[in-house]
């Protein structure tokens, strides 16, 4: 998680308004080279509540990814964005959650059951699919 960490906040990671709006980020994660996701380049899209600290920013990815915590759609399962959010919580730490649930996933809590299963029940099968994808998706 470190070494993600030091990729995503001083070497190849980005965060940015879009188009002068402080409200709509966006944001680029580096896959963590303990993964599948290694060589990634996942895009990632952070909306403001006008109510923000104080609510959570909904963030989701732009980049596909296979993962039992991140859907088709994009949304995260991942609780500081619900039910765990701190006003002191910052973006980076959001991001270090994100990067740190690329590497670590939770298939107890998924949003996708059968990437969970898969997971849980043939971990060398999901990890070759979600290298395929970030291969197809993730890397240009």
């Amino acid at each position: 998680m470190y070494h993600c960490c030091i990729n995503l906040l001083l070497k190849q990671g980005t965060t940015s308004p879009v188009a002068e709006d402080m409200f709509h980020w966006q944001a680029t994660i580096m896959g963590p080279p303990d993964s599948p996701y290694a060589g990634g380049v996942f895009l990632v899209t952070i909306h403001f509540p006008p109510d923000y600290p104080f609510k959570p920013p909904k963030v989701a990815f732009r980049t596909k990814v296979f993962h039992p915590n991140i859907n088709s759609n994009g949304s995260i399962c991942l609780d500081i964005l619900k039910e765990q959010w701190s006003p002191a919580l910052t973006i980076s730490k959001v991001l270090l959650s994100i990067c740190s649930l690329l590497t670590d996933p939770n298939p107890d809590d998924p949003l996708v059951p059968e990437i969970a299963h898969m997971y849980k029940t043939d971990r060398s099968k999901y990890e070759t699919t979600a290298r395929s994808w970030t291969q197809k998706y993730a890397m240009g």
